[in-house]
C-alpha cells in the first residue's frame, strides 16, 4: 500500500512538471550535471573528494562498531521527546494526574505486534499485558498471580470498560503449543508449561484440522487460543460480574501482519460473528 501511494504521489507530481524539468530530474542528467560542474570548477573537486572520503570513513567506522544499544535508546528517546512529548504538553500534563484507560489489552511479547503501534493507541488509552502467545490463564492466586494482579487492577481500580485479547499471525508460542508431542514431553523450563494454558485450543484444532498442514493448524489455533483466553477471563469473579452487569465487554482479535488485516469479535457468554478491519 505504501509503495503504491508513493508511486501515485510521484506520478501526480510529475504531471505538473514541464518536460524539460522532468528530464533535469532524471538520475542520468543529475550525474552528468555534477560531472560538468566539477570539471568547470576544479577547486570543487578537492572539496568533493574530501567530503566523500570523510563520509565513507564515517560509514565504515559505524559499520565496524556494529549495533550500539545505548545510542539506539538515546536517539529513540530524543525523537520521542521532540516529536511527541514536547508537541503535546496538554496530554502529558493530564497523564501526570493519573490514568483512565478504556482498554485492558492482552498481547503477545512478539516484537512485531506492538498494540500501540498497530491500533494507534495514545498514552493513557490502554493498560497492557504482554506475554508469550497473548494467553490469559485461569484464576489461580498462586500459579498465575502476576496475570491475576493485572486483571484485578485494571477492572477494579482503573475501571476499564473493555478487555481485548489479540492473537497474531506466525505466532511462535502457538507453533510451540501445536508441536508439543502427544505424550506431553517438554524440553523447556517455562515455555511449554505456559502455552499449555491453551491446550484445549490445540485439541479443538487437531480434531477439526488434523489432516491440514501445520501452518494452517497454527493459524486456526492462533484464533482458537484467543477464545480459550476469553473463556478463562470469566473464571475471575470481578470480570464475570462486570460482564453480567454489562459494565465490561470482552473482545477477541487477530492481527495478520502478513496480509495487513485485523479481525475483531465479541464474547457475551457466546461468540459473536467477527468483523474484519
Amino acid at each position: 500500500m505504501a509503495r503504491n501511494f508513493k508511486r501515485c504521489v510521484m506520478l501526480c507530481c510529475a504531471k505538473n512538471l514541464p518536460k524539460d524539468t522532468m528530464a533535469e530530474n532524471s538520475y542520468e542528467d543529475a550525474i552528468a550535471g555534477l560531472s560538468k560542474l566539477l570539471s568547470e570548477k576544479a577547486e570543487l573537486q578537492t572539496v568533493a573528494a574530501a567530503k566523500i572520503k570523510q563520509l565513507t570513513a564515517e560509514l565504515q567506522s559505524a559499520e565496524s562498531k556494529g549495533f550500539d544499544p545505548i545510542e539506539r535508546i538515546k536517539c529513540g528517546f530524543a525523537r520521542f521527546k521532540t516529536e511527541k512529548y514536547e508537541k503535546n504538553p496538554a496530554l502529558y500534563s493530564q497523564l501526570a494526574q493519573g490514568q483512565s484507560p478504556k482498554f485492558l489489552v492482552f498481547a503477545c511479547s512478539d516484537s512485531r505486534v506492538c498494540p500501540s503501534h498497530i491500533l494507534d493507541f495514545q498514552p493513557g488509552e490502554a493498560f497492557m499485558v504482554r506475554n508469550i502467545a497473548n494467553m490469559v490463564p485461569p484464576f489461580d492466586q498462586t500459579k498465575y498471580s502476576g496475570a491475576g494482579a493485572a486483571i484485578e487492577y485494571a477492572v477494579l481500580n482503573l475501571k476499564v470498560e473493555n478487555i481485548m485479547v489479540i492473537g497474531h499471525s506466525c505466532c511462535g508460542g502457538i507453533k510451540g503449543l501445536m508441536s508439543i508431542p502427544d505424550d506431553g514431553t517438554i524440553s523447556t523450563d517455562f515455555i511449554e508449561n505456559w502455552v499449555k494454558i491453551c491446550q484445549p485450543a490445540k485439541s479443538i484444532v487437531k480434531a477439526q484440522y488434523g489432516s491440514s498442514e501445520l501452518a494452517e493448524q497454527c493459524t486456526n489455533c492462533e484464533k482458537e487460543a484467543v477464545n480459550i483466553s476469553l473463556g478463562n477471563l470469566l473464571t475471575y469473579p470481578f470480570v464475570r460480574e462486570g460482564v453480567m452487569k454489562k459494565t465490561l465487554a470482552l473482545k477477541g482479535a487477530h492481527y495478520d501482519f502478513v496480509k495487513g488485516s485485523f479481525e475483531l469479535w465479541d464474547l457475551n457468554f457466546g461468540l459473536s460473528a467477527s468483523v474484519s478491519v
